[in-house]
């Protein structure tokens, strides 16, 4: 029995028994065990590809069980096999019968080695009529066909439109490009370019609009990003450009004293630094010992020589009482425009979930507008789409807060920027005297 289906088998029934998300079950599993890179490889893609089109596998699988429950274990060996059969070209069809069936003998299912193998060999005899159904799926229930909850779907077509919603969940199931912003505390485009033709690496350059001071580039074929010196040296960090847009709103200068909430894993962290030059007070916080550690962890690698980091749940420093010039939230959220970097996140994410998440953003807001200093500037951001964290949460802290002022906003989708989704929106907190007597509090 091959190794790789065997672990993505148990990987893929942890998760459907328990509450982790599959990186965490797959970080677990390669702890215990010895594979090569191309073994990894193919359990990544097994479990991503089977969780990422569960909703459109298991159609199929009461299409072509005729609506006979499964036990759960019988459920996801059916899963895999028909993922291989119908998505993944590189496996041959008869390895993919000949591997699940052995699978399944393997955990003790011998009984029911007939029975799979008779569904996958229907499926593949009559190959072009599944394929028919699938693209009138496209059609008559687009949820389904591209596997996706039906109201997320729903809510997102009454948001952009069905052919926007139709883009966007086939983004999702995609698998992400990957980005990587040049280092300016140690590199320069020019060294990066060069060093990266040494190392084997195929890039090309992507400039966004939203992120002008950003060198970013997308790596088309490289090693393991780890193995490579630039990496380990710190010249670059892999970050999606549209990660880089709330740090361009938020304009961090030398010499400032500036906060970043919520600063777990450091990309934004990192990238705030190289903006003010290494130089001021740069606060990196967040409520887990253990995800600051990966914030402490990227300072050193990238020299990042400002950055103090604190523990807290609030806004206030416990170390230090400062006012700031400048603070990120870079809030809590239900991450729905990164779905396609988290496939199971789309199974999980409930639709009662936006109101409490939006009290969370509400009150860190709160918080940090009392840290600001006049004149100094407040950035929110998300990696949400949904109106309720962003454009909803604009609306209330302006209400509530007159003493800011909004000056930019701006929300990214993949269907339109070709990125991940993302929001953020810049407040500037005013002198005394540019508020109106009665909104003065």
């Amino acid at each position: 029995m091959e190794k790789p289906r065997q672990i993505a088998f148990d990987v893929l029934q942890r998760h459907a028994e328990g509450s982790e998300f599959l990186e965490e079950l797959l970080t677990d599993e390669f702890r215990k065990q010895s594979l090569s890179p191309s073994d990894r490889g193919l359990v990544h893609e097994l479990t991503g590809g089977v969780l990422r089109w569960q909703r459109t596998l298991d159609w199929l699988i009461d299409w072509r069980t005729k609506g006979r429950p499964q036990q759960s274990v019988v459920q996801i060996l059916l899963r895999l096999g028909f993922y291989q059969l119908l998505w993944l070209d590189r496996v041959p069809q008869h390895a993919a019968v000949h591997e699940t069936v052995d699978l399944a003998k393997e955990k003790g299912l011998g009984s029911i080695s007939g029975f799979l193998n008779a569904i996958f060999r229907g499926v593949i005899r009559e190959l072009p009529e599944v394929r028919r159904r699938l693209d009138a799926l496209a059609v008559d229930r687009p949820a389904v066909r591209f596997s996706h909850p039906s109201w997320l779907a729903d809510r997102w077509e009454t948001i952009w439109g069905r052919d926007r919603v139709r883009v966007l969940m086939e983004w999702n199931n995609r698998p992400p490009a990957v980005f990587a912003r040049v280092n300016g505390l140690k590199s320069d485009a020019t060294r990066i370019e060069a060093q990266w033709a040494s190392e084997g690496v195929s890039f090309a350059k992507r400039p966004q609009a939203w992120a002008p001071y950003a060198e970013i580039y997308e790596l088309l074929e490289h090693p393991s990003i780890s193995s490579l010196k630039s990496f380990q040296d710190g010249l670059f960090y892999i970050q999606d450009p549209s990660t880089l847009m709330a740090v361009h709103l938020l304009d961090a200068q030398p010499e400032q004293t500036v906060l970043d909430l919520c600063a777990a894993p450091g990309g934004k962290t990192t990238f705030i630094a190289q903006r003010m030059q290494n130089q001021g007070v740069l606060i990196a916080q967040d409520t887990h010992r253990a995800r600051l550690e990966m914030v402490r962890q990227n300072c050193e690698r990238l020299g990042v020589t400002i950055a103090r980091l604190s523990v807290s749940s609030g806004v206030t420093h416990p170390e230090l009482s400062l006012s700031f010039d400048r603070i990120l939230i870079d809030a809590p959220c239900s991450n729905t425009g990164v779905m396609r970097r988290r496939v199971d996140l789309r199974w999980r994410v409930r639709e009662e979930e936006l109101k409490r998440l939006q009290e969370v953003q509400q009150r860190l807001l709160d918080d940090a507008a009392l840290q600001i200093k006049p004149g100094g500037r407040l950035v929110y951001s998300t990696c949400s789409m949904e109106p309720e964290e962003n454009q909803q949460v604009t609306s209330w802290f302006l209400r509530h807060h007159p003493e800011f002022k909004s000056v930019e906003a701006r929300q990214l989708t993949p269907f339109e920027h070709g990125v991940d989704g993302a929001y953020a929106v810049a407040f500037v907190r005013q002198a005394a005297q540019e508020s109106s007597p009665t909104n003065l509090r």
